[in-house]
C-alpha cells in the first residue's frame, strides 16, 4: 500500500461516484469553486485507490474528511500517514471510532454523532406547499447574519454561496423568520448538500424549515441528481423534518475538534 497526493478529478470522482451520499460533500468540493482549497490523500494498492481522505481549506478552521464504509481498517491506515501533514487545529468528520488515530498527537473534543441523510424520495418535496417562500440574494446577507446570530449561533455561513441562487426564506411581514441554503452545490458534479438551515425561535414548531427546505429541493432538483444533508444525531425533531420532505439515513459518522499536543 503506498499513500499518495492526488490531483486528478476524475480519478478522485470515479472513487467517491461508488458512495455517492457519504461521499456527498467531496464530490462537490471538486467544483471548481472548491477546488482550489481542497488536498486529497490516497491509499493505493497498485494503480486503485482503496482509500481517500479530503482535508479542505476553505474555512477559518479546516476540514479533514475520513469517511468510510465499514471495516474501517485502511482508512485508519491513511490517516496514521498523514498525520504529520496535518494542521494544528483542525475540524474533523470521521467514521466509526476513527477519531482514536489522532489520540496521541492532538487533543479531541467531541462534537456528538451525526448523520448522512439522503434525498431518495425525490416526489415528496412535490407536495408541499411553497407558495410563501422567497429567494434570497448576495442583498440579504446582514439580515442572514443576524439571524445566524441569534438561533444558529456557531453556523458555518460562506456568504459567497447566496452568489449559487440556493438560498431561501420565508417572512413575517419584512422579518426574514425562517431560512436554508446549501454548503456544497455543484451544477457540473451534479451534488448538492443543505446547509445553514434555521427558524427564529420565536417561530420555532410552525413547520416553515420543513416549507423552506422543500423549496430549496424543489429548485436544487433541477440542476442535481444527489441531494444530502449532515444532522445531529440527537436532533430529533430536525430528522423528522428531513423524513418527512423525503430523506432517509445513509451513515453515523463523529464531528471533533482536533488541536495538536
Amino acid at each position: 500500500m503506498k499513500v499518495i497526493t492526488l490531483y486528478s478529478q476524475q480519478e478522485i470522482e470515479a472513487f467517491l461516484r461508488r458512495n455517492p451520499f457519504l461521499h456527498l460533500y467531496a464530490l462537490g468540493d471538486l467544483d471548481d469553486f472548491f477546488w482550489p482549497y481542497t488536498t486529497w490523500y490516497a491509499l493505493k494498492d497498485r494503480r486503485h485507490i482503496t482509500q481517500l481522505a479530503l482535508l479542505y481549506t476553505g474555512t477559518s478552521l479546516p476540514t479533514l474528511l475520513g469517511l468510510t464504509e465499514e471495516p474501517i481498517d485502511k482508512m485508519c491506515e491513511l490517516l496514521q500517514s498523514i498525520l504529520h501533514l496535518l494542521p494544528v487545529r483542525l475540524y474533523a468528520h470521521l467514521s466509526g471510532d476513527l477519531a482514536t488515530v489522532f489520540v496521541g498527537d492532538y487533543h479531541i473534543n467531541s462534537h456528538g454523532a451525526h448523520y448522512k441523510m439522503g434525498l431518495m424520495h425525490k416526489a415528496q418535496v412535490e407536495t408541499i406547499d411553497t407558495s410563501q417562500v422567497v429567494p434570497l440574494s448576495s442583498s440579504d446577507v446582514d439580515e442572514l447574519d443576524a439571524l445566524y446570530r441569534l438561533s444558529y449561533p456557531g453556523n458555518w455561513f460562506d456568504s459567497r454561496m447566496l452568489e449559487t441562487g440556493c438560498y431561501y426564506g420565508i417572512r413575517h411581514g419584512k422579518a426574514l423568520v425562517s431560512v436554508a441554503g446549501i454548503h456544497v452545490y455543484s451544477p457540473k458534479y451534479k451534488v448538492a448538500a443543505l446547509g445553514n438551515v434555521t427558524t427564529h425561535p420565536a417561530y420555532r414548531g410552525q413547520g416553515l424549515a420543513t416549507i423552506v427546505c422543500a423549496k430549496l429541493c424543489q429548485s436544487l432538483l433541477e440542476t442535481v441528481d444527489y441531494i444530502g444533508l449532515n444532522v445531529k444525531a440527537d436532533k430529533h425533531t430536525a430528522i423528522h423534518s428531513y423524513e418527512r420532505l423525503g430523506f432517509e439515513y445513509v451513515a453515523t459518522y463523529e464531528e471533533c475538534a482536533l488541536e495538536r499536543k
